[in-house]
């Protein structure tokens, strides 16, 4: 497993494998990729919607598999990235979502505002994650 994903109500949860299969757990409904899909990258993390009813998949490209209710808002799947995708957050509203990349890099999506990025500040570290704030 490489994402783990809470519902809404806090009585369900979704866990993501690399190769993009999503096991669902109590309150969470099952969801799948489209059958046939071939994985380019594999999937390194997972955000739900705000529903409880999807939820966004991002590849080690930045990648975005759109589950469920979840609407895609884009992606840098064909951009030439710097450092590779390692996480993501959506927004409260659901309407988008933010990636981060090792270097510090941050993508905006869809209603998700961009508050900066490392640039070109050299990290003495990867960066390992991401999360919202209320």
């Amino acid at each position: 497993m490489v994402g783990i994903a809470a519902t809404p109500d806090g009585h369900g949860l979704w866990l993501a494998g690399a190769n993009g299969t999503v096991g669902a757990l109590g309150s969470a409904p099952p969801l799948a990729l489209p059958a046939g899909l071939r994985l380019t990258f594999p999937v390194i993390g997972v955000a739900p919607t705000t529903s409880g009813h999807g939820l966004w998949l991002v590849a080690l490209d930045g990648g975005i598999f759109s589950l469920g209710d979840a609407s895609f808002h884009g992606s840098t799947g064909a951009m030439r990235l710097n450092r590779p995708v390692i996480g993501m957050a959506a927004t409260l509203t659901g309407g988008g979502y933010w990636l981060v990349a090792s270097d510090g890099g941050i993508f905006s999506f869809g209603d998700a505002s961009f508050h900066g990025s490392t640039g070109a500040i050299v990290l003495n570290q990867p960066v390992v994650g991401m999360d919202a704030t209320p």
